[in-house]
């Protein structure tokens, strides 16, 4: 009834009552070449007195007043398409068994549905077009002008929705394609290639460029970034192709280019089916759950529909903060959250009793570098070897298949004791491999936002406004993204049949200081604003990170991005040794840099041992 009394309601009702009067009218004018007899123009109007209402009936019965006519789209005609044929065949129905006279001719009954879904349809279309126009000149002043880079499906797209947006309007396309040059995409020209982007934005006036390459290659992408920075725009970027496939947001979602646009690679292409197969209706285990790489990890196991996810953490408002996440957005997924500590033996012997994983993902471990090089060493080496050492067994006793172990880049001639104790639980998890669960490590460098790496530094130090502090100006690091990263986690633990460390390809080292340079730049600021201050290296901190240890080599593997180490094996006596080594409550920082020489060799003790 509220559409009833609604005054637009009623008089679409009455458009479309009056359409249906025409049609009819039409077609019966048309049958009989624009004259009708006057005993068949009799017979028309009569049929009138019937066929309107149960045209009007069957136009509200179906819907047809519940859209708006200023966003017609394809459904609506649908509608209409079929409350024409439904009524015609009801028409037609009625003669066949009243048989007037005279008689309705066929060709009226043909051409009468076409008629009215030609005037309702087009009469919709055509108030769209004008409302839609009357819009766009009411903001064409207001909206601020975009050169968009990129002629693709996802540029298609981004223009055809700026068209209703109040901020941005577009001006023009650039394409490196040369068959794309001088054509038109809804209007808009391709202008020219991407590099002559600071002589168009100037002749029309730009200040706003977007980048609309979600598919592209991270290589063109950045080199279209460098090329708007140089010309001095502001550049902005469509979403992921990932977020756009999952319908998660709209190409018209725009967004300020950031770090990971200019550090990240190229998408993963990961063994979905045999991933599926190995995650799928499994009880699955992630230490270190609360943290940046054990947090995205559970994230990526949800797409494979695990029977059970156990996230464990001895944060308490870490897990608390996962599992806000996971009752929102997951909620469909058995997940079990458990504070514990990977330390007590006990405890994670009954979590491996309690929920027998078949795979466990060992993400918990302390990383930060300078805060476990002294005088927290001896935390350093029971969280990352003891903690390693009493999961992999709890898992291995329990049945797990497989124990993938999250390792760094660190490990490899380390000098710090973050470093040399990953490579120790390395060689745990190597000695431990006896057939039953298959003991996979993982390296990889750092990853771009992760708790406690430098670029959280930086933000907060130019949201205070700088200076931003390097250790040194050529001090180098390895990147990728936290979804990148745990991906290719993923697709070793698949690939891994026991014993082996798999290296991540990283790409190329990026030095610290150009990141905060880029940094700066990205926050609208200059380096006379914004300084950079170097500090020093911090104690176990080299110049730069190696993915192999000088003895060590590897091996291709069919994933492109993972390679196989070839590292030393792990002596038949180290599990009794660290047995005994943690037997001991507390050892002093010098011990324990001596014993972590022992089983790492190449482990370079560069500071002074207090």
């Amino acid at each position: 009834m509220s559409r009833a009394l609604n005054p637009r309601t009623l008089f679409a009702l009455f458009h479309d009552v009056l359409a249906s009067v025409v049609a009819w009218l039409v077609a019966y004018w048309l049958r009989f070449n624009l004259h009708i007899p006057d005993e068949f123009l009799h017979s028309a109007l009569t049929h009138l007195l019937w066929v309107v209402p149960v045209q009007a009936l069957t136009f509200w019965r179906l819907g047809l007043y519940r859209g708006i006519w200023r966003f017609a789209s394809l459904n609506d005609l649908k509608r209409i398409v079929l409350a024409c044929l439904t009524t015609t065949l009801f028409i037609a129905l009625v003669l066949v068994m009243v048989k007037p006279s005279p008689v309705v001719p066929r060709s009226v009954l043909l051409l009468y549905p076409i008629l009215l879904v030609l005037l309702m349809g087009g009469n919709r279309l055509v108030y769209r077009a004008w409302k839609e126009h009357r819009m766009s000149l009411s903001l064409l002043s207001r909206r601020e002008p975009l050169l968009v880079l990129g002629a693709g499906s996802a540029a298609e797209g981004l223009i055809r929705e700026l068209s209703r947006s109040t901020e941005w309007r577009a001006v023009g396309l650039l394409d490196d394609a040369p068959r794309k040059q001088g054509r038109d995409i809804h209007g808009f020209p391709v202008l020219g290639p991407i590099d002559s982007v600071k002589k168009h934005a100037e002749a029309l006036g730009v200040t706003h460029v977007v980048i609309a390459m979600p598919g592209a290659t991270h290589t063109a992408r950045k080199r279209a970034t460098e090329l708007c920075n140089a010309a001095g725009l502001n550049v902005l970027t469509v979403p992921a192709i990932a977020d756009l496939v999952s319908g998660r947001v709209s190409v018209s979602n725009l967004r300020k280019i950031e770090l990971d646009d200019l550090l990240g690679r190229d998408q993963v292409k990961l063994d979905e089916s045999g991933l599926t197969q190995l995650i799928h209706d499994q009880t699955v285990l992630v230490t270190g759950s609360g943290g940046s790489i054990g947090s995205e990890l559970a994230r990526q196991l949800v797409r494979f529909l695990p029977a059970r996810l156990v996230l464990l953490d001895h944060s308490e408002f870490a897990l608390y903060q996962i599992e806000q996440e996971f009752v929102r957005s997951h909620a469909g997924i058995d997940c079990r959250f458990v504070i514990a500590d990977v330390k007590d033996a006990a405890l994670m012997k009954e979590v491996m009793q309690t929920y027998q994983p078949a795979i466990v993902f060992h993400a918990a471990a302390y990383k930060h570098v300078p805060l476990m090089e002294q005088e927290n060493a001896w935390q350093a080496a029971r969280n990352n070897i003891m903690g390693t050492l009493i999961s992999a067994r709890a898992a291995q006793t329990h049945g797990a298949k497989k124990f993938v172990l999250i390792s760094t880049d660190k490990a490899v001639n380390p000098t710090n004791v973050m470093g040399a104790t990953k490579r120790v639980a390395e060689q745990v998890c190597q000695a431990l491999q006896n057939g039953v669960t298959q003991f996979v490590s993982v390296r990889f460098g750092n990853v771009l936002g992760s708790s406690g790496s430098v670029i959280p530094k930086f933000q907060q130090q130019i949201a205070e406004g700088g200076p931003l502090t390097v250790t040194h100006p050529e001090i180098t690091r390895y990147f990728m993204s936290i979804p990148e990263a745990c991906q290719l986690v993923l697709q070793a633990g698949l690939m891994g049949k026991g014993g082996e460390i798999f290296v991540l390809d990283m790409g190329e080292p990026v030095r610290i200081a150009d990141l905060a340079r880029q940094m700066i730049r990205l926050s609208g600021h200059t380096e006379n604003e914004i300084p950079i201050e170097y500090t020093g290296l911090r104690p176990g901190e080299k110049l730069y990170e190696e993915l192999l240890a000088d003895e060590e080599s590897t091996l291709p593997t069919p994933h492109p991005k993972l390679r196989v180490a070839q590292a030393r094996k792990a002596s038949g006596e180290l599990i009794r040794e660290l047995e005994d080594w943690f037997t001991v409550e507390l050892k002093p920082e010098k011990a324990v840099k001596e014993s972590l020489k022992k089983w790492v060799p190449e482990y370079e003790l560069q500071n002074k041992v207090s």
